[in-house]
């Protein structure tokens, strides 16, 4: 079996990482916080901060053009932001998001804002507005891009930054439905190779907020699992010298990973897809009924 990999699909994840470093004096010199986490923190006043995240939906779009689920990409852009800001401790306020296309079609916008906006309802967080471009010069045609930024707002002494883990706590997953919006690219290439039309492939982003929620002070920090995997996330939130040893055992995973299981290898596999786990938690212990995927070292 050729093993595929991220890179040779055409995304590089060390390239990322490697604009990530190169940007963060820049950032950090404008009196940023949070650079590199889930969501930066800006000091509303003495007593709030606000969490910002941006992000996008990526070639899954593609995709999901072509196989009419293009609404389902709308609930995956504002969860994911959503999402995203939950990391924090915050309650999401408002959505902004952004449009651009080759050539703007009303049908496919108005699924991607729908689907945006039934979960922004369900998060009780305001859809207030955003952008819609058509640049022919930048996209190829029938090629279309879905992007987003989200608010919250958490008190300070109710801030989740990780600075709390220490090693032996647990750390917790949560399900996915899926891919969610991460690994397409690489994804895509293996359909090349084998069909699959599971609905686990294009099924939306989850909505992690209430998870996040119910946790209450007991979360010392949040990672959503998206492009980088689990370990890779986990990192963000996990202070210097501690790391998540993960059983990668501990969970069924969904039948699309073991599609992409047929044509991409293991290491591979854990470094792009979330495998099966959304949204992680790290706990002094864990609860009854909940699924403990590794510990702090």
């Amino acid at each position: 079996m050729e093993s595929n990999t991220y890179e040779g699909a055409g995304v590089s994840l060390a390239a990322a990482e490697a604009i990530v470093d190169r940007l963060r004096a820049a950032v950090e010199s404008t009196g940023a916080r949070g650079f590199g986490a889930f969501a930066g923190l800006y000091p509303l006043n003495d007593r709030q901060l606000l969490a910002a995240s941006t992000d996008g939906v990526g070639t899954k779009l593609v995709l999901a053009r072509e196989r009419g689920r293009l609404r389902d990409c709308g609930r995956d852009l504002a969860a994911h932001c959503i999402n995203d800001v939950a990391t924090t401790g915050a309650d999401p306020l408002f959505l902004l998001d952004y449009v651009a296309a080759n050539r703007i079609e009303l049908e496919q916008v108005a699924e991607l804002v729908e689907g945006a906006a039934s979960v922004c309802r369900e998060a009780d967080c305001a859809l207030i507005g955003g952008e819609t471009a058509e640049l022919p010069g930048i996209y190829r045609e029938e090629e279309l891009d879905f992007a987003g930024t989200c608010v919250g707002l958490v008190d300070r002494e109710r801030l989740v930054d990780g600075s709390r883990v220490e090693a032996g706590d647990a750390v917790i997953g949560f399900a996915s439905a899926g891919l969610h919006a991460n690994g397409f690219t690489l994804a895509r290439r293996v359909l090349e190779d084998e069909l699959y039309d599971g609905e686990d492939l294009l099924a939306p982003t989850r909505l992690y907020l209430d998870a996040a929620r119910a946790l209450g002070g007991r979360a010392k920090a949040l990672a959503h699992v998206t492009g980088g995997g689990i370990a890779g996330n986990l990192a963000r939130v996990a202070p210097d010298g501690l790391e998540a040893e993960i059983d990668w055992g501990a969970w069924p995973r969904p039948p699309v990973f073991e599609w992409l299981a047929r044509h991409v290898g293991e290491e591979e596999l854990r470094r792009v897809f979330n495998l099966g786990i959304g949204y992680c938690a790290v706990v002094a212990e864990p609860e009854p009924g909940e699924l403990v995927i590794g510990r702090i070292r």
